[in-house]
């Protein structure tokens, strides 16, 4: 089985490097190449889950050795990994069929799909990886791999700008976590998932929060977290499948698996705060999402809200919880990109939905399908959205009611926003000739859209029956067995979605190319639509603190580094060398005079006739 497990591994990878060395003008072939890749990787996953004999195995071997230092490669596959592997190989697999129709005419497809391998790869590194320095090294490669992808259409500045901010924010993050991984080692001698579990100390200390929130920073990067959030929406400029399979298999779900991998370490006093974070994150992205007109953009603060979810349920000490809305996420997230794209492809790349309109009748399989999204993600009874969000508020209500508060306000507006979004897109009449000219797209985009959409209504089940998968998610989702008996928290989910929609009934069922929110509430849009100007806030500081103090820093360094120390050592080593050649003129007798003068120096000197 760990054969199977590297075969999974290293394949995307040697895809990656025939497509991007050897087939860079044969498109057709790269396509077909990585998405063959993709179903071997499927297959290979599919064969892992439903062939393990033993709850976790465990392999490694080492990489290389420094001292008395040695780093191990290693191979840790238990409950968790076996169902993210499964979410990012279905959904990997998905989104590359998808790419087949959205990327049909692009010229840079070797490049696109070369890219998708190498992201592919990256997140099943972090998947099997069994210590934190593996799981670092493939954190950077999908930090790697999404600069290539967000900036696959870098001749525009929209996406060249948006991977580097990408990049470049979460690097701060990542120098966080690898301060973490330090210091895990300095305390506990190991950086081993296995056997930092054994060692982990439970009685609360400072030096241990301060290093679970170090750890904690490479979650608030890679999932977007405040304040590491400002790159995510900025990154809808690459590809919509590339979008897809950020938020829902890839990037972003690195950060909440990282968490899950060592909740073990974690204190009371940095779980309470991660779990705040993670709500009030919920509540920021839905207003953000209520002032949006680019399609994309409003998926993106959807896919904000439900990490902040997510981290909540990891905050209030529920992981297995967290896993349960990952894998449900995944499934509806996907779907509802990958119609975006749909729609996308159909209107010649226009992304305001405010110049949609009427487009069920034109495209009815993307718009029944982009429903079954909305309604999964809005927690609607009995899809998949509703076991994993409902289960994360009765969770909360057991255990933290001020955050049950802000998470439930965070499911009316993620309703709303939704329910917006459906309407403004799909429903009234076209209102630009982009629209009313859309035509339904090929099966191989709308038929990933299908498969997608079954999992986003069967998808919550496999927490209520003892299937192979729903055993993974751990004695945490016992709660969500019980939902049923706790008929109060089924009304207050249920009113969640029910007030949402009726405020966009009300709102959103008839627009024109105005937002009604910014005609009847001016200054709440503006205040939705600035993001709470954190954008301007850290443009401030880069331009007006950052940059100056890197000008002084560069004057610093040429005075005193390069002029003082370097210039300067080597100006006096000149002087000296000038000095000494003026003794040499070539004369014996000029050379006889200062060995003689030199000699009753030292004569004069030792013998104490200067005393």
């Amino acid at each position: 089985m760990i054969s199977l497990a590297l075969s999974m591994l290293f394949l995307p990878l040697l895809s990656a490097v025939v497509t991007l060395f050897f087939l860079r003008k044969s498109g057709n072939i790269a396509s077909l190449l990585s998405v063959c890749t993709a179903g071997g990787i499927l297959v290979l996953a599919l064969a892992l889950i439903f062939n393990f004999d033993e709850d976790v195995m465990a392999w490694d071997t080492t990489w290389f050795t420094m001292g008395g230092w040695e780093l191990r490669f290693g191979v840790l596959i238990d409950g968790p990994a076996r169902l993210l592997l499964f979410v990012v190989a279905f959904v990997g697999f998905l989104i590359h069929i998808f790419s087949l129709g959205y990327m049909e005419n692009d010229p840079a497809r070797p490049r696109y799909f070369g890219g998708l391998s190498i992201f592919m790869f990256s997140m099943l590194g972090i998947t099997l990886a069994d210590n934190l320095i593996m799981i670092f090294v493939f954190w950077e490669l999908v930090g790697f791999s999404s600069y290539l992808l967000i900036a696959h259409y870098f001749h525009t500045e929209e996406a060249s700008k948006a991977s580097r901010k990408a990049f470049i924010v979460n690097r701060v993050g990542d120098f966080g976590f690898l301060i973490g991984i330090i210091l895990t080692y300095w305390t506990y001698g190991t950086v081993n998932l296995s056997e930092l579990a054994d060692l982990a100390d439970f009685s609360p200390n400072l030096a241990t929060t301060v290093l679970c929130l170090a750890l904690a920073c490479g979650f608030i990067g890679k999932s977007a977290q405040f304040p590491l959030h400002v790159w995510l929406p900025d990154a809808m400029a690459g590809p919509t499948p590339v979008s897809a399979l950020i938020h829902a298999a890839t990037m972003v779900a690195a950060g909440v698996y990282l968490l899950l991998r060592i909740d073990f370490l974690f204190t009371e006093e940095a779980l309470g705060l991660i779990g705040l974070l993670g709500a009030v994150m919920g509540l920021y992205a839905g207003f953000c999402a209520l002032a949006q007109r680019d399609i994309k953009k409003i998926l993106a603060y959807s896919t904000l809200s439900q990490l902040g979810y997510m981290a909540a349920a990891f905050g209030l000490g529920a992981p297995g919880v967290a896993l349960f809305h990952l894998t449900t996420h995944a499934f509806f997230k996907a779907l509802m990109f990958l119609g975006s794209g749909s729609v996308i492809h159909a209107c010649h790349h226009e992304q305001d939905i405010f110049k949609y309109g009427g487009l069920r009748k034109r495209m009815p399989i993307t718009a029944f399908t982009f429903l079954i999204g909305v309604l999964a993600i809005s927690g609607v009874n009995f899809l998949s959205g509703y076991f994993s969000k409902d289960a994360i508020l009765l969770w909360a209500y057991n255990f933290n009611m001020p955050i049950f508060v802000i998470l439930y306000a965070g499911a009316v507006l993620t309703s709303l926003y939704m329910f917006r979004l459906y309407f403004i897109t799909f429903e009234g009449q076209a209102r630009s000739d982009h629209s009313s000219k859309a035509v339904e797209n090929s099966f191989l985009m709308t038929g990933p859209l299908l498969i997608l959409a079954l999992l986003s209504i069967v998808g919550g089940y496999f927490s209520l029956y003892p299937t192979r998968l729903g055993s993974y998610l751990g004695p945490d989702l016992a709660v969500v067995s019980n939902l049923p008996h706790h008929m109060w928290m089924v009304v207050l989910g249920t009113s969640a979605w029910i007030i949402g929609l009726l405020f966009a009934s009300v709102f959103y069922r008839k627009v024109d190319q105005d937002d009604p929110l910014s005609m009847r509430f001016p200054a709440f849009y503006e205040i939705c639509k600035s993001k709470l100007f954190f954008d301007e806030i850290y443009r401030f500081y880069v331009d007006k603190i950052q940059d100056p103090f890197a000008r002084f820093l560069e004057v610093m360094e040429l005075l005193f580094i390069s002029g003082l120390l370097v210039r300067g050592t080597a100006g006096v080593t000149a002087l000296f060398s000038l000095l000494a050649k003026t003794c040499y003129v070539g004369r014996i007798h000029a050379y006889a005079f200062w060995f003689m003068l030199g000699t009753l120096g030292f004569l004069f000197y030792a013998t104490g006739l200067f005393d």
